[in-house]
């Protein structure tokens, strides 16, 4: 199976910002479309964004939009979450996970065949 490891959470003040990277294991990175999602304490697992497995083709939650910035690099097989101007309310676990399925964004969590062990985002105001 393919495995992710992700790193690059921490302590952010209001307004901050703090990038996330998440590498994957194996040779076909670039077959899977990647998703970020986030689990806020006694909160369900919400989708962030993701991003297409052939191309930069980008989605986002619009709780999210205009702030957060996915990108991957499949010569290096890795993706990234770049998040600026963070909110309290984006405090939570931060998991990137892989799919294989094509078509429409992916946008639940049970589509999700690989995840990370998730970092914690802790943002103070």
């Amino acid at each position: 199976q393919v495995q992710l490891v992700e790193s690059g959470g921490g302590l952010v003040q209001a307004g901050g910002s703090l990038r996330l990277s998440c590498a994957a294991s194996g040779r076909t990175f670039s077959s899977y479309a990647m998703g970020w999602f986030r689990q806020a304490r006694g909160k369900e697992r919400r989708f962030v964004g993701s991003i297409s497995w052939s191309d930069t083709r980008t989605y986002y939650a619009d709780s999210v939009k205009g702030r957060f910035t996915i990108s991957r690099d499949n010569a290096k097989n890795t993706v990234d979450l770049q998040m600026n101007s963070l909110k309290p309310e984006d405090t939570a676990v931060y998991y990137c996970a892989a799919t294989g399925s094509t078509g429409s964004p992916r946008t639940k969590a049970y589509e999700y065949d690989y995840w990370g062990q998730g970092t914690q985002v802790t943002v103070s105001s």
